[in-house]
């Protein structure tokens, strides 16, 4: 299965950045991953416009055909560690070969990609910064996939 993380822009933090290299390495010894840096176009939201709408254009314009999308989204739902590790099998099961994951800007996601999501995730309650949702996700899919293998790192 591949993993897909497009990017609206590049990682501004330097520790963030290394942390996503971290568990981006770690990951390939399980699955393959492609991170992908999509350049932003200034002002990405029209004024009276919806949110989100060039974003989430260019987002979606970068989803290879046949993918399950999975929105990060603050009205998903949200799962346990174990339990993403579970939704991770079983797409694996059910022959999904790729997932393309795909994260906000400021102003959240589009209508359109809400709607074309196969699944809204919420990893908390909590706001934080699209780069930390960067690393957050890249670490809960590396942990699902320890939790698949049945190695300590989850504990």
């Amino acid at each position: 299965m591949i993993h897909e993380l497009p990017f609206l822009g590049r990682t501004k933090d330097v520790y963030i950045a290394q942390g996503i290299e971290e568990y981006a390495g770690r990951l390939r010894h399980y699955t393959t991953l492609s991170l992908k840096i999509l350049k932003e176009h200034g002002k990405t939201r029209k004024r009276g416009g919806e949110p989100g709408v060039q974003e989430g254009e260019m987002l979606l314009k970068s989803v290879p055909a046949g993918a399950f999308i999975v929105a990060l989204d603050a009205g998903g739902g949200q799962l346990s560690s174990e339990g993403f590790a579970g939704l991770i099998g079983d797409w694996e099961q059910r022959g999904v070969r790729q997932v393309s994951y795909l994260i906000g800007g400021p102003c959240g996601h589009s209508p359109e990609v809400l709607r074309r999501a196969d699944l809204l995730l919420s990893l908390s309650k909590m706001t934080f910064t699209h780069d930390m949702v960067r690393l957050l996700l890249l670490e809960q899919i590396y942990r699902a996939y320890t939790i698949k293998a049945g190695e300590k790192y989850h504990k």
